[in-house]
This record gives structure tokens, C-alpha cells and sequence, in this order.
């Protein structure tokens, strides 16, 4: 099916704010042939995301953060929840710069190679936000701390724990985050090749 096998009846938006949300009547075509009825849904457009998992392959540590969210403390949630970095890609930029930048700015540190782990929806029944995830390579020693920008609102605990020590609190469903799910499930695939590439030359030992 393409967008030709949707017809929008009205738009209407119903809010302007950090987050657009617009009210949508349309029809879609079915599988079993014909139209579906007109249906009224609302819509959240707020940009595409990245996320990523700094990783130390020479320490076997991640780098985690926690921050106060909204959504978790709706929900009735411990609202401070533990989170990979993330950012918005605005306008013009690359996802691998807002990585960078967004691992900087809420870590302190920086990163050496990015891997692409996946591309998902955050919500795709609401929401028009895809989220590119990254596993990124850095030194975790000396890392942690408080970090954020003020003018953004933003109070950011980074801190540092062992692979295994994660990975334990994702099979056991202790972690509800996507973001850590995806790439730490992409990082039991592949760190044992990281391990390995982040190690000197024989020659050299």
C-alpha cells in the first residue's frame, strides 16, 4: 500500500507547541478491497530522534543516564527514569552529528566509532517520531556526573555500569526503556568483535 491508498478528508491542528498535534479525518484503503470508513484520529509530529549507548569495549561498560520524564510520571511511573542519550535531529542535520553532540552534552564524553543498531517508532499508532539508534565507542574512566543544558530545562545524571550488570536488568524486565533494550541486545551480538578490535596488536604486547 502507498500514500495513494490514503485520502485525507480534513486537517485541522490543535496545537502549536514543542509538540504539533494535529486532528485528522481520512479513510483508508483494506486488504480485502474497497475503503475503510472516515476515521478521526490525532497526531503528534515532533521530529525524528537519535539515541545512543556509549559502550567501552576495553572496560566492558555503558554509559546510562537519568532524568526527570514527563510520560513515565503521567503514567503513574517513578517519573526519574534510566535512559540512553537522546536528541532531536533538527532541520539540516546529520544523526550521526546530533549523537556526538547530544553524547557530549549530556555525558561529557566524546565518541569514536558509531555503530547503527536500528530505526523505530516511537509510537507509530500517534506519533510520526522515528528514533535511529547508535551503540557509540568511548573511554568510560572518569566518567559520570551532572550534566544538561539549563537553558533547556535539562538535570542529567550520567553514570557508569558494567555490561553484565545491565544486561541482567534487561532479561529480567527491570529496564523499560526501548532505547537500552534494542542496543543492548545489539551489543550481545557484537561486543565480543569490539572486545577484540579494541585490543593492541600482538606485536605490540
Amino acid at each position: 500500500m502507498t500514500e495513494q491508498d490514503v485520502e485525507i478528508i480534513a486537517r485541522e491542528q490543535q496545537y502549536g507547541g514543542y509538540a504539533k498535534i494535529d486532528r485528522i479525518t481520512l479513510r483508508h484503503s483494506l486488504f480485502a478491497g474497497g475503503w475503510s470508513r472516515p476515521l478521526t484520529r490525532e497526531l503528534i509530529e515532533r521530529g525524528h530522534a537519535v539515541a545512543v549507548l556509549p559502550y567501552d569495549p576495553v572496560r566492558d561498560e555503558v554509559i546510562l543516564i537519568k532524568q526527570f520524564r514527563m510520560g513515565a510520571w503521567g503514567a503513574g511511573e517513578a517519573p526519574w527514569m534510566v535512559e540512553t542519550v537522546a536528541g532531536i535531529i533538527e532541520q539540516g542535520e546529520q544523526a550521526e552529528d546530533v549523537a556526538r553532540r547530544e553524547t557530549m552534552e549530556e555525558t561529557g564524553c566524546t565518541l569514536g566509532a558509531l555503530h547503527r543498531v536500528c530505526d523505530y517508532f516511537a509510537s507509530p499508532g500517534i506519533m510520526t517520531e522515528k528514533i535511529t539508534v547508535y551503540c557509540g565507542i568511548t573511554d568510560t574512566k572518569n566518567a559520570g556526573g551532572i550534566f544538561g543544558l539549563v537553558e533547556e530545562g535539562e538535570d542529567i545524571q550520567a553514570y557508569v555500569a558494567p555490561w553484565d550488570d545491565i544486561w541482567t536488568d534487561v532479561n529480567e524486565g527491570n529496564v523499560v526503556d526501548a532505547k537500552i533494550m534494542l542496543a543492548m541486545m545489539w551489543l550481545s551480538q557484537n561486543k565480543d568483535s569490539l572486545i577484540t578490535h579494541s585490543l593492541p596488536p600482538k606485536d605490540s604486547l
